[in-house]
């Protein structure tokens, strides 16, 4: 069935190239008609062209017309990407003899939506324009589902993203198909699961995806307890950036793993393991444990620390900072005892949170006549501390203080 369109997203008048450069039969299809039919606006322009035949070549000369990158992705499928400034789009022949047989290969109805832009149609042969109108995932059918397990965990994450709802008979054959997910390699699943911490409504659906038993064979740590946790952390980010949002922008990923941090196991080393076998990088898995190791310390909070135990807290945690205040706050603790300690992180001038030595090491070693040993770190240490305490202010303070010091270590 085609339908006329009506959606000036969808004009070719937006794309890059001239559109007669395209096969009569050439149709756009997946995500972008999808999109432009809610009206989601996108900076980067990401176009799927589908053609009878001639992908490659029709790909060639639009990227050489416009002096456009021009890759070939699967030579036996016969898909080529061309690569403006502003946007990607990709070529591919049509699966089987004809358009209606491609678009039912595909994993949902809203995404089998075709537009033939020759001829300003929409083709809906699965009744998609429904779907989006009610704003629901539905299957084409279980065996596509099946064939590309990751579609199971993509359903939770269109969701969360365009604000849909998914089918029931769809959610039902989800839970079924659930444990087939164990098999999709890791950094799919990985990029998948992403989308959907790096976002306050990914919550409902990861955890409604944990429920279901998708993540079971990748986060088997990630109880009850932890789903709740997930809007909890929702909250407390949602208060630091209000306060912080300036000095948050430039500080690590802190709320998709802040969120992740919830998801696995509380003890370090289990959390680890699970993080390496999702592939995710040594950087992430650092912030993630070296967040659960200190958190402990935080939740105890009854009273403010004392100025030494904020110095060797932020020595420890560095710029993991933010995440281990995010989960504290998610856990209960007092936002008041916090918020010093927030405050002095985004100081850059906070000698207590960023620290700079008044003396170095080798300094130390000149003045005191000694060789390198563990004694020049104890000496460093003690006069930061003495620093923060405000007992001393200057080189010629640390130099004096290193000798007293060394004295008494000598003893």
């Amino acid at each position: 069935m085609c339908w006329r369109a009506k959606f000036p997203k969808l004009s070719p008048k937006n794309w890059p190239f001239n559109v007669e450069l395209l096969p009569p039969t050439t149709c756009l299809v997946g995500g972008a008609v999808r999109d432009a039919l809610l009206n989601r606006q996108k900076e980067y322009l990401d176009l799927d062209f589908v053609l009878p035949e001639g992908s490659i070549k029709t790909a060639k000369i639009v990227a050489d017309l416009y002096k456009a990158g021009f890759v070939v992705l699967d030579k036996e499928r016969q898909i080529a990407r061309v690569v403006f400034e502003g946007g990607t789009l990709d070529f591919a022949r049509q699966e089987g003899d004809n358009l209606e047989t491609d678009l039912r290969r595909r994993d949902f109805t809203v995404n089998a939506i075709a537009y033939n832009p020759h001829c300003d149609e929409l083709i809906d042969p699965l009744g998609g324009l429904t779907d989006l109108e009610q704003r629901r995932l539905k299957m084409v059918s279980p065996i596509n589902l099946e064939d590309d397990p990751l579609r199971l965990l993509r359903a939770y994450r269109q969701a969360a993203q365009l604000n849909f709802t998914i089918e029931e008979t769809t959610r039902a054959t989800i839970r079924t198909l659930a444990p087939l997910l164990g098999k999709v390699a890791a950094e799919r699943v990985q990029t998948e699961l992403g989308y959907l911490l790096a976002i306050p409504q990914g919550s409902i659906w990861l955890s409604a995806a944990i429920e279901d038993g998708l993540l079971q064979p990748w986060l088997k740590n990630a109880q009850k307890y932890s789903l709740e946790q997930l809007t909890k952390v929702d909250s407390s980010a949602k208060l630091m950036a209000n306060t912080w949002s300036e000095s948050l922008s430039n500080s690590l990923s802190w709320y998709s793993l802040a969120k992740l941090a919830t998801l696995v196991s509380s003890l370090p080393e289990e959390a680890e393991s699970e993080l390496l076998g999702l592939k995710y990088s040594r950087s992430e898995i650092k912030t993630v444990t070296t967040t659960l190791k200190y958190l402990p310390q935080l939740q105890k909070l009854t009273d403010f620390m004392s100025l030494k135990e904020q110095y060797f807290l932020f020595l420890n945690v560095g710029n993991i900072f933010p995440i281990l205040a995010v989960l504290s706050i998610a856990r209960g603790v007092d936002f008041d005892l916090i918020t010093p300690l927030i405050n002095r992180y985004f100081n850059p001038k906070d000698i207590v949170a960023h620290p700079q030595s008044l003396v170095r090491g080798n300094q130390l070693m000149e003045h005191l006549q000694i060789p390198p040993s563990e004694k020049i770190g104890k000496l460093i240490t003690e006069i930061q501390l003495a620093r923060i305490e405000g007992k001393i202010s200057t080189y010629e303070d640390a130099l004096k203080l290193a000798e007293q010091l060394n004295l008494e270590m000598g003893k």
